[in-house]
């Protein structure tokens, strides 16, 4: 037997005060009055036969209960106000939103997208970040810019560009103490890394330079963000394993140098994904006819 959905009133209430721990603000949200939360929450309480709220010396706190039911009750309203929203919005061959890592799309994609708002101003860029595989059936993406080898089933991939790897610093570590003039003097400074699929990078350069690959392992930090992992260069604290995409920008302006001309390339790549049957949109073949015009012009080398 199905059981019955309790009040959307009490859930809309739930929700909110949940959210502020404060009936007066989730009554100024939803535009009613603290009693009304207050008879809508307690309505849903006997409703589901559970305490939701611990009220003590005039604060709001949720019950272990209400805790775990928060979550599916969040998910849901957010499930039906982006339905809504898909429902209600006109301007869907306008709006190209693309999904792609928060670190590609700030150190390569935003200095570059102004050119394509330039040559198409009528349509709308939303970009997304996101370090997971996009689910295209939600309608929510168009497309977006992945790194792997592109063996991904059911979309159409098209291949934009490898990086190379090669350590990048801070111009003040070329001087100093322990100034970096070789391989070798990577010893005496920490390295830094990325974590989710990058932990090898500086084993493999090691190796093609022709070091000892436990060099990696010598006292360092891990980031999980390869943004973090450059503005943690940039600031001197150690020596970080660049990839083209991420520190062109930053040498070009002078806040990193390459202290060693050893690149390795890249088996992998960066990608343009989307679904096959919304491929050949407008909007979409505009994107990536640009998208790829930018990167041949752009190849991704070793910066001097």
């Amino acid at each position: 037997m199905t059981a019955r959905l309790p009040s959307l009133n009490g859930l809309r209430a739930f929700e909110a005060a949940a959210r502020h721990l404060s009936f007066t603000q989730a009554a100024s949200e939803l535009n009613v009055t603290q009693t009304a939360i207050s008879h809508q929450i307690k309505r849903l309480e006997e409703e589901l036969g559970i305490a939701l709220f611990v009220r003590k010396n005039r604060t709001l706190a949720l019950t272990p209960k209400a805790k775990d039911y928060l979550p599916g009750v969040r998910a849901a309203f957010n499930d039906l106000r982006l339905a809504t929203d898909r429902l209600l919005r006109k301007d869907d061959d306008n709006v190209l939103t693309v999904s792609t890592l928060a670190s590609l799309a700030a150190k390569w994609l935003l200095p570059r997208l102004s050119t394509f708002q330039e040559a198409h101003p009528g349509i709308d860029v939303r970009i997304t970040t996101s370090s997971g595989l996009v689910d295209f059936r939600s309608g929510d993406v168009d497309a977006a810019i992945r790194y792997g080898r592109g063996h991904w089933p059911g979309v159409r991939s098209d291949w934009l560009m490898a990086d190379e790897l090669f350590p990048v610093c801070s111009p003040q570590l070329l001087k100093g103490d322990k100034p970096l003039r070789c391989p070798q003097d990577l010893a005496g400074h920490p390295l830094l890394h990325t974590s989710g699929g990058y932990d090898d990078d500086w084993r493999l350069w090691l190796t093609a330079a022709g070091l000892p690959a436990n060099i990696s392992r010598q006292p360092g930090l891990t980031f999980d963000l390869i943004l973090m992992t450059v503005q943690a260069a940039i600031d001197g604290i150690g020596v970080a394993m660049g990839r083209t995409s991420y520190v062109e920008a930053d040498i070009a302006k002078g806040r990193l140098v390459v202290p060693f001309k050893i690149a390795l390339p890249s088996d992998a790549g960066f990608y343009l994904v989307s679904p096959q049957d919304a491929a050949e949109t407008p909007k979409l073949r505009a994107f990536r006819q640009w998208l790829l015009a930018t990167v041949k012009n752009n190849a991704g080398k070793i910066p001097a």
